[in-house]
């Protein structure tokens, strides 16, 4: 073991510098010999069927290399409709370019391939495509009865448990009781990167392919098997990711379009998405929900029903966990959870950061909120009234949580003990002052992971594996891990990751590359280490001779004993001394299901927030949050603050801004831009605490490690909508909280 302190301190990024000075390079900035350019063609109907693609009119264009379209592609290994991505749903993926029939506005029709971008981009701007169309539909509220159960949904989905307890009468007899339907219109992830992948032909059908995606290995899986290709062939790098969200889990369609134009024209091809068509390729649903509380005449909950109504595509059946938390998060013995689907013309939802929980904590916490104030009880007391010390859903002790510690530290942080409980009773000059509270939870998860490591002989290591970094941190955190376990100078370790040559790394997403990653690290230095120590004991005068591993700890470029740290060997001079010019070590971290068969594992937040509200104008400003999280260790308090305050961001933007209007006459997203589709800038944000609330887990996996990504962002908006109406009396359910809900 080690005792060179890194894990849990606030090392800067080391990807830092690559990142500033330009050196960091993105899937559309690799500049390759003979490039092409494709410029994607999209539907102008939400439904119908192509019936004409005038390409001979563009191809005499100078410059114009190809017009790829469901014309002329050829077919493809995917025809056996036995593919799915890591994290499809249930249902047939979508598959660009292969029929005629148009199943969502805005769906990619042709690629146009020339010797510029701007020749391609000109080009595409002059095709005609006739369409014969047909009726669409892309309204929810139209489907509220025709939804279904799901049956098989993708990768991580839960049905709701079954009800539990007799809530249907307990809610009649009811002391105090609330109902109320909460919606949110689509959202679209919107990162600052848009899609791109750039596919280096390097002859015969041998690629190097440099896209954007979450999961190297799971675009590489994709391009093999819709291609027919070998690992080989289709060598992926995806090294920095300028944000993804959820948004690059799957595979997105310019990686298709990029591998056929290089494929079919035999030379390399970069095929970029506009701002507009990242608004085609995914999105947290539309969702309405209805919650329905009832109490005792003490505050504790008696009664709970929530149901959720939400969008899917014709073709894919996307299911999320919306439903789910509020049958744990708080004690009640009587709970009905249900969950539907509903079928419209758009593409297939997406992963968006936590997704089904950011959707249903909204509704459950405005509830909550509600229901304290209809049984006369303060809005964080009613919340520890009712604190479920056990997960009823799995009937399960928790790992840990902390989240009582949570809402006690938040709350003396934000000085909750000030709130005058009445709705306009608090002011700030001519502005209203609100004060709300909310919370939430979301798995603690851990994937199977690979890892080498390698040390030279001049003392550097090097550790590889093929994760991604999507601006979370992990290059830091896992130098961190590895410096830390082989007792190394942080400058003396090299972290690799993104690319399928190196060993296979699960998705990044779910809140478990730290753990899943971070433990196959840790796993593979240990591993490193005891090869050390034995040619260590092989030395000449060796004061480590008979120590096993237990016994000895890495520390300043040493290997010494426990029992006395004068004993030591230098690691620098152990191999040369053997001979060796590096030492290698590979290992695969495989989760340990007996926990998850044990316990139910969680992080946890309480969120606490101050609005100031115009009452004559109903502008609102979020002046101040306290976020106080309970994720097990956190390995680098200066990333993960960086983690919960982007997601606390996120949050104020779900609940003041974010909306994908459709116009259900063209069956199309509207505000498919980033004039329009607003989010927070800078003057939006103001003071953000962020409070970490100490938690050991010695079961969730061997570092105690929980994850961030996720939990940081719940509980946000419902806090906001809280405190909205805590300032001025006015219950706001339907998101965004906008001034013309508040005047």
């Amino acid at each position: 073991m080690s005792t060179t302190n890194y894990i849990g301190k606030p090392v800067s990024r080391v990807d830092g510098p690559a990142k500033v000075t330009g050196a960091a390079k993105y899937a559309a900035e690799f500049n390759v010999p003979n490039l092409a350019y494709g410029y994607i063609v999209s539907s102008s109907v939400a439904k119908g069927k192509i019936t004409k693609i005038h390409a001979d009119e563009i191809l005499t264009l100078p410059g114009v290399l190809q017009v790829f379209s469901h014309e002329n592609v050829p077919s493809l290994a995917w025809f056996d409709r036995s593919y799915k991505d890591d994290v499809a749903p249930g249902g047939s993926p979508f598959r660009p370019l292969q029929h005629a029939e148009v199943k969502y506005s805005m769906q990619p029709v042709a690629l146009v391939v020339a010797e510029t971008f701007e020749v391609a981009r000109y080009a595409a701007g002059l095709l005609r495509i006739d369409y014969d169309v047909e009726k669409h539909a892309t309204d929810l509220e139209t489907k509220r009865d025709d939804g279904f159960e799901p049956g098989r949904g993708k990768t991580g989905w839960m049905p709701p448990p079954k009800p539990r307890g007799n809530p249907d009468e307990e809610l009649k007899n009811a002391a105090h009781r609330v109902e109320g339907e909460y919606i949110h219109l689509a959202q679209h992830h919107n990162p600052m990167e848009m899609f791109a992948s750039t596919v280096e032909f390097l002859g015969d059908k041998k690629l190097n392919i440099y896209d954007k995606t979450q999961g190297a290995f799971n675009s590489q899986q994709y391009v093999t098997k819709v291609f027919g290709l070998s690992k080989d062939e289709a060598h992926v790098v995806s090294q920095y990711t300028g944000g993804g969200f959820g948004s690059g889990l799957r595979p997105q369609y310019q990686l298709f379009m990029a591998v056929l134009a290089a494929l079919e024209l035999k030379r390399s091809v970069r095929v970029s998405m506009t701002r507009q068509q990242m608004f085609s390729m995914g999105h947290r649903p539309h969702t309405l929900q209805y919650v329905e509380l009832g109490t005792n005449p003490d505050g504790t909950l008696a009664a709970m029903h929530h149901h959720a109504l939400a969008e899917t595509s014709q073709f894919e059946d996307f299911t999320e966990n919306v439903v789910n938390w509020s049958g744990m998060l708080y004690q009640c013995d009587n709970v009905k959870l249900t969950y539907q689907l509903a079928k419209i013309d758009v593409y297939t939802p997406q992963d968006m950061r936590a997704p089904g929980a950011a959707s249903g904590s909204f509704a459950l916490e405005v509830a909550m909120d509600e229901m304290a104030y209809a049984a006369g009880i303060d809005p964080l007391e009613f919340r520890l009234r009712n604190y479920a010390e056990r997960d009823q859903n799995a009937d399960k002790p928790f790992s840990s949580k902390k989240l009582r510690e949570c809402y006690h530290e938040g709350a003396a942080k934000f000085g909750w003990d000030q709130r005058k409980p009445e709705p306009r009773s608090m002011r700030d000059g001519d502005l209203l002052v609100g004060w709300g509270v909310a919370t939430g939870v979301w798995d603690a998860s851990i994937q199977k992971c690979a890892a080498s490591a390698s040390l030279s002989a001049d003392g550097h290591l090097t550790v590889l594996s093929g994760s991604n970094e999507i601006g979370t941190g992990t290059y830091t955190i896992m130098t961190q891990i590895a410096a830390q376990t082989l007792g190394l100078p942080i400058e003396a370790v090299t972290f690799k990751l993104g690319d399928t040559n190196q060993p296979e790394a699960p998705l990044q997403g779910g809140s478990w590359t730290a753990a899943s990653v971070g433990n196959a690290v840790k796993q593979v230095c240990d591993k490193l280490g005891e090869q050390l120590l034995k040619l260590a004991q092989k030395m000449a005068d060796s004061p480590l001779k008979g120590a096993a591993y237990e016994d000895v700890e890495f520390v300043n470029g040493q290997i010494r004993l426990n029992s006395d740290i004068t004993q030591a060997v230098v690691l620098r001079d152990i191999l040369p001394a053997s001979g060796k010019d590096k030492l290698e070590a590979e290992n695969t971290m495989m989760p340990n299901p007996l926990g998850q068969l044990t316990h139910s594992m969680h992080a946890h937040n309480a969120v606490f927030v101050e609005v100031k509200v115009d009452p004559e104008l109903g502008t609102l400003h979020v002046t101040r949050v306290v976020n106080a999280v309970a994720a097990g260790r956190i390995l680098n308090p200066k990333t993960a603050r960086s983690q919960v305050l982007g997601s606390v961001v996120w949050g104020m933007s779900m609940a003041l801004m974010e909306e994908s209007v459709m116009d259900h006459g063209f069956g199309r997203y509207m505000n498919h831009n980033y004039g329009e589709y607003h989010i927070p800038v800078n003057a939006d944000v103001h003071d953000i605490d962020v409070i970490f609330v100490e938690e050991e887990d010695d079961k969730v996996n061997p570092l105690g490690i929980k994850g961030l990504g996720e939990v940081g962002m719940l509980g946000v908006a419902a806090a906001v909508a809280n405190a909205a109406y805590h300032a001025t009396g006015k219950r706001v359910r339907n998101l965004p909280v906008s001034l013309d809900k508040l005047l």
